[in-house]
């Protein structure tokens, strides 16, 4: 493995990291078609079920839809930066290992941990908004589970001075079953996995079509009257509610990351990568608007803060049946976010492991399913534990502020290699172009993408400061521990085992 520099600052030379890319173990099954499938089955869950609801009727009401709008372009900037690394090095590891190629070591470890929260948390979060549908259905056939193993340990509810955490004894044990089935799925093997998504994945968008379709014709454009609520202070609604709904929907459009994180299980990542995450973002964009714009016209945005919005809105035009198929739909579709977004994490920390930054038991490969079957459960057991405890709007925000982290990383890589290789041959090239500055390459696309990711941060970062200065510990508190934890293990284990500190020390 070539060094090109000493301690945390010492990168993978790209030779290296092409070699490990086809030394993996990992089965080249994935087309062009599934990846973009993948991308869908992982964009389109939580953000359309559950968190268009939240985001109208506590920050933007019907102006969701330029909240949806503001959030996919920010993706689209970053999407293309993937888009060019991945067509480069097609590796498992995703944004990781183009931080260690470009920036090292230290830089690269840090952007793992915080995909490890954007993943492991989204996880949580879908299999939230999954308990939350399945509660709702069973209710339907009158089954009705017990609050206390249906509700989170903490709870978030909406005051006048924002959004207030409370402790209840309470669990939510339905969540973690979701993962557990999800984590079953993909111990299997990716094609089981790929087939099992590409249903999930037909059937939701077969029901959110029929949602559009049968909801477009019973709209009431007086629901769609102020489409920008006056400020109520803060960041509840006005143009400030605008951009913090666009903060919480972030996290929606993940599932263009977990396409390049399949790039070793790719029939031919330099082609099909670039064209699974731009596909994915093109599809997933286009259903969000059409959807928030008839979900907010069915119904007032103010009686949307509930786990199962669509389907209040369809049982609000005297539907039951539908409210049913709805639910079904929201089922499948947080059931292939779900599945695909372990898929990614694990595959993550497997690349993480390959390095010696965490033990060696994460980096095997299971012997008959050709998984990483090791990494797949503790990524899932993480998750499950999230689950049960948090409240879907606080893990929507840190899921935000970690894929913000890393979206500009990512950027900050594409313009790393194009000053330090530019001779290098790249299969598909950010648009637009850049300039050179004192011989540092200037591109407009990761530029766009950086300050994107700021405007995405910012109101999050905020909140957390605001809530923390007033008494509201739990979200800031959360975030230090798991960022202190992060530290720790690379000081205690990761910089000691690193394949790259044992070549400097020969």
């Amino acid at each position: 493995m070539a060094i090109e520099r000493r301690g945390v600052w010492a990168r993978k030379s790209l030779d290296a990291v092409r070699t490990e890319a086809n030394a993996t173990g990992m089965r080249r099954t994935l087309g062009p078609i599934q990846l973009v499938l993948i991308g869908i089955g992982c964009i389109i869950g939580a953000g359309v079920y559950v968190m268009t609801g939240t985001a109208a009727a506590n920050y933007a009401g019907p102006a969701v839809v330029i909240s949806f709008a503001i959030a996919g372009l920010a993706c689209a900037f970053t999407g293309l930066c993937y888009a060019e690394l991945s067509s480069v090095l097609p590796v498992s590891g995703a944004s990781y290992t183009y931080a260690y190629a470009a920036l090292g070591e230290g830089v690269a470890w840090a952007l793992a941990w915080m995909l490890m929260l954007e993943f492991g948390l989204a996880g949580s979060a879908l299999a939230v908004g999954f308990a939350g549908y399945l509660g709702s259905l069973l209710g339907d056939f009158g089954v009705h589970l017990p609050a206390v193993l249906t509700s989170s340990t903490i709870r978030g509810e909406i005051t006048p001075a924002g959004m207030h955490f409370t402790f209840a004894p309470t669990i939510n044990l339905v969540a973690p079953a979701a993962l557990a089935i999800a984590t079953a799925v993909l111990i299997r093997g990716i094609s089981h996995s790929a087939a099992v998504n590409t249903f999930l994945v037909t059937v939701k968008i077969a029901v959110l079509a029929g949602f559009v379709l049968v909801g477009s014709r019973h709209v009431d454009v007086a629901n769609w009257t102020p489409f920008i609520p006056p400020s109520e202070g803060g960041f509840r609604y006005g143009v400030p509610g605008i951009f913090r709904a666009a903060s919480i929907l972030f996290f929606a459009y993940l599932g263009f990351e977990a396409v390049a994180t399949a790039a070793s299980e790719a029939r031919k990542p330099q082609r099909d990568i670039p064209i699974g995450i731009l596909g994915a973002l093109l599809v997933s964009t286009i259903i969000y608007g059409a959807v928030a714009l008839v979900l907010t016209g069915l119904v007032p945005f103010r009686s949307l803060n509930v786990a199962d919005p669509i389907a209040v809105a369809v049982g609000a035009i005297g539907m039951p049946v539908a409210a049913i198929v709805i639910k079904v739909g929201a089922l499948t579709g947080l059931g292939s976010v779900l599945l695909v977004n372990t898929y990614g994490q694990s595959r993550i920390l497997h690349a993480v492991a390959v390095d010696g930054l965490l033990p060696p038991a994460y980096a095997r490969i299971h012997p008959r399913f050709s998984t990483p079957a090791n990494g797949t459960i503790l990524v899932a057991a993480i998750s499950a534990v999230a689950a049960a405890l948090l409240p879907i709007s606080l893990l929507a925000d840190l899921v935000s502020l970690g894929t913000a982290c890393v979206f500009t990383t990512v950027a900050v890589c594409v313009m790393w290699l194009r000053t330090s290789e530019p001779a290098l041959p790249r299969p598909f090239s950010v648009p637009l172009g850049g300039i050179r500055v004192r011989g540092v390459w200037i591109g407009v696309v990761p530029v766009l993408a950086i300050l994107f990711c700021l405007v995405m941060m910012g109101p999050v970062l905020a909140d957390i400061i605001g809530k923390a200065i007033g008494g509201e510990w739990i979200p800031a508190t959360i975030l230090l521990v798991y960022l202190s934890v992060g530290g720790l293990i690379y000081l205690g284990y990761g910089r000691h085992h690193s394949k790259v500190r044992r070549q400097e020390a020969r």
